[in-house]
């Protein structure tokens, strides 16, 4: 599909269904949610994770069934990582009052490690959504499908930055996260969890080789294996996971110091 903002584009599939739709401009980032809705297929949920490449703490997926209407107070919606964290916290609570439905859904790292980040990711976003409590009529996801949900559902690729109610559970799911890892660093002082989120900066990676892991690190991952003496993980396996989890943990240096923020 095209980008959601141009006008004239059309979204369609094989069979028929969903109808075919001519995409408007729609205020802020309601315009896939307004095509949706306009061909009977709303109210619509987003789905997104926050999460996924850090080595400590769980992964949180939110799931948020936004009102047709578009209201003043959730303009400033946006991709929670170009957001401020004062920001997220600001539209934290106006989306949770102004929202028809929402979940969020915490995947703990000892989950993760039973049976790898991208199924956790998966599962994380079927529960979310099965916990709303107001069954959607559509359901647009961050990035990839999410098989098994039990409704007509769309991959939005940057979906955060694209659909409002995917940047709704964005923030859900990163305000949430971050107040777990700020509490986490309460309970395992020394390895910075306050600041960094669990992502692997280089204070993160200094603190964990002086201090070792702690229980609430990662053991599925390279570095924290390498710190503990385990047994390192299959190389297949262990590629596998670090594409899914944001790609090869070489190339994830910049965008860790945009998710710790």
């Amino acid at each position: 599909m095209g980008q959601a903002g141009a006008v004239g584009n059309r979204m369609t599939a094989s069979n028929g269904w969903p109808p075919r739709v001519v995409m408007r401009k729609a205020g802020g980032l309601r315009t896939l949610e307004a095509a949706l809705i306009r061909s009977g297929l709303g109210p619509v949920a987003g789905v997104d994770e926050a999460g996924r490449g850090p080595c400590a703490g769980p992964l949180v997926v939110a799931a948020c069934l936004l009102a047709p209407k578009a209201y003043d107070k959730l303009a400033g919606l946006d991709d929670s990582k170009k957001l401020t964290e004062a920001t997220r916290e600001e539209l934290y609570p106006v989306i949770t009052r102004l929202a028809l439905a929402w979940k969020v859904v915490v995947i703990p790292a000892w989950e993760i490690d039973s049976i790898g980040i991208h199924v956790a990711n998966i599962e994380g976003m079927r529960r979310a959504v099965a916990g709303l409590g107001h069954t959607p009529g559509y359901v647009l996801t961050d990035g990839f499908r999410v098989p098994g949900i039990p409704v007509p559902s769309l991959p939005v690729v940057g979906g955060d930055a694209a659909a409002a109610c995917i940047a709704a559970a964005s923030i859900l799911a990163k305000v949430t996260r971050d107040r777990i890892m700020v509490e986490m660093d309460q309970r395992f002082p020394g390895y910075g969890f306050a600041a960094h989120k669990g992502y692997n900066t280089p204070e993160h990676t200094a603190a964990l080789n002086e201090l070792g892991p702690c229980s609430e690190h990662r053991r599925s991952w390279r570095n924290v294996r390498e710190t503990a003496g385990l047994r390192p993980l299959d190389p297949a396996v262990e590629y596998a996971d670090a594409v899914l989890a944001d790609g090869l943990e070489d190339s994830r240096v910049a965008t860790d110091a945009a998710h710790a923020r």
